[in-house]
């Protein structure tokens, strides 16, 4: 029996255990840090890019507003350009017979004739 209780004794024994290494040692600590590093500069390329799109954006739709707003101008201006014309043209039709027709009775003592009363001699006899 007593060989048999020294065999349990052995065998009882707790084993001594392993030592782990420091969690928190040099090497883990580095490693840590790193990804950290990597993660923080991972997050701030993504802001960056966020704000570089947002940019983006605004200018872009700063641009179609002027150009809507530049098309109708555009569209204004084309309008009081033909009215212009059409007044100037109003204009020089309504000047234009009264003003020949005295310039010609100062200057040459000419008179409008009734058209009725005018004879054309024919020269090709």
């Amino acid at each position: 029996m007593a060989a048999r209780a020294q065999a349990h004794a052995a065998v009882a024994e707790p084993l001594a255990r392993p030592r782990h290494r420091q969690k928190n040692s040099r090497a883990e600590r580095a490693k840590r840090s790193r990804s950290r590093r990597h993660a923080r500069r991972g997050v701030l390329w993504i802001v960056v890019s966020g704000i570089l799109l947002v940019g983006v954006v605004f200018v872009n739709v700063a641009v179609l507003r002027l150009n809507l707003s530049l098309s109708s101008a555009e569209r204004q201006r084309t309008q009081l350009r033909g009215e212009n014309a059409a007044l100037q043209a109003q204009l020089a039709a309504a000047l234009a017979s009264p003003r020949i027709e005295a310039e010609a009775q100062k200057q040459l003592g000419v008179r409008a004739v009734d058209p009725g009363s005018v004879a054309y001699v024919d020269l090709s006899r």
